[in-house]
């Protein structure tokens, strides 16, 4: 997509229950989310309002019509002024962010507790979200302010058609979410109990058939990209490549090493980040985490494999850096958490947002500590996953 320094997208944000669909002996409600957006945008009078929000558009409504992705965009001036609301700005001005991972859509169940192993529990809640550790990182760092390509593969099924909508609704670069006709959508089935823990199954599907072919064919947007983001719900041989070929062309590889895998010392050494939760820090270092000192012990170890810098979570107490040879812990935020699912998806992509814009690590930590704070306050994947005016307002209650 063209940009310029007038360039701005205004996203109005309107959830809604309005769309049914049976589907595999599941009666699945379908957060249907419209989204009004115009492309091209210039300033009224050569600035914008106060607040920086409000932006005039050029007179071309079929051109803003025409380049919609789908049906629910709709121009802004076409929209009644009393639905209006959630208005998100998204100045396109930072460095390009890549997501290489997995695409599914989870089916949650909310319970009291989780059930024990052989135990059958009756009585909670069902709802279905679009997720994938890749796909929330790509929404999260999208809906934050990134200028944000996907890369992935989905089936050839309605799980799949309906994700591309809606990555492409959140304003991402979909030309390089491949579809494969062999292999179903990614599914995973999420268990989630009253205290926001959760327990997560996945089918991969397609997911597991990303592969390095695949990554060659998106060459030019990680030669263009600032920033790579990976997970592991992908295959190991791809995440390698795709790291190699990122650090040629002289992009940040950041990795979320989820769900905890044995590393290739050919990929670490091709990290600027590796960022991982206290489970995932234990099984790459090998170091049982009990407190700060093993926290950092747990650090140097992965830091000493080749990785440069190294962010381990803390949950509520918040994230622990590793930057080269200084140190920090940055403190958590105290919120009731609902819904932990996404909470480390949207660290990884707020971290990767806030480096595209010049912030330090540290900074660039803080800021992703907040945008997971807010989404454990809710329930679901990408639905938790809050916008930048979100984070704007949560900043100025602390």
């Amino acid at each position: 997509m063209k940009q310029n320094n007038l360039f701005c997208k205004i996203i109005v944000n309107e959830t809604g229950y309005k769309d049914f669909f049976l589907v595999a002996f599941f009666i699945i409600a379908v957060y249907r989310t419209p989204i009004i957006k115009v492309e091209e945008l210039v300033k009224e009078n050569g600035r914008a309002s106060k607040d920086g929000q409000i932006y005039r558009r050029k007179a071309d409504k079929r051109k803003a019509m025409n380049n919609s992705p789908t049906p629910l965009l709709r121009r802004v001036a076409d929209y009644p002024a009393s639905k209006m609301y959630n208005l998100n700005i998204t100045m396109r001005m930072n460095k390009k962010i890549v997501v290489i991972g997995s695409c599914n859509t989870d089916m949650v169940v909310n319970m009291e507790r989780l059930p024990l192993p052989g135990e059958t529990l009756i009585g909670g809640k069902f709802f279905m979200n679009p997720g994938g550790k890749g796909a929330n990182q790509a929404v999260a760092a999208a809906r934050l302010g990134g200028n944000v390509t996907f890369v992935a593969k989905v089936g050839n099924d309605a799980f799949g058609q309906r994700a591309i909508e809606q990555y492409q609704a959140e304003g991402i670069e979909t030309r390089y979410v491949l579809v494969d006709g062999e292999n179903p959508s990614g599914v995973a089935l999420i268990m989630v109990d009253a205290q926001g823990e959760n327990s997560i199954a996945v089918a991969s599907g397609a997911n597991a058939q990303l592969l390095p072919p695949d990554i060659d064919r998106a060459a030019e947007a990680i030669a263009k990209a600032g920033i790579l983001l990976m997970q592991l719900e992908t295959p190991m041989r791809t995440v390698d490549y795709a790291a190699r070929i990122a650090k040629e062309k002289g992009a940040k590889v950041i990795l979320n090493p989820a769900p905890a895998h044995t590393l290739p010392d050919s990929l670490l050494r091709n990290l600027y980040m590796l960022i991982a939760n206290e489970t995932e820090a234990e099984f790459i270092s090998g170091t049982q985490i009990t407190d700060m000192d093993s926290v950092a012990r747990a650090a140097d170890i992965i830091s000493h494999k080749g990785v440069e810098n190294v962010v381990i979570t803390l949950g509520a107490k918040g994230a622990f850096v590793k930057e080269k040879g200084s140190y920090h812990q940055i403190p958590g935020h105290k919120v009731k958490a609902v819904d932990a699912t996404a909470a480390g998806d949207t660290f990884c992509g707020a971290l990767c947002v806030a480096l595209s814009e010049e912030k330090s690590i540290t900074e660039a930590v803080e800021f992703a500590n907040r945008c997971a704070a807010i989404t454990v306050t809710r329930m679901g994947a990408q639905s938790s996953v809050p916008h930048r005016r979100e984070v704007d307002i949560f900043m100025k209650e602390l």
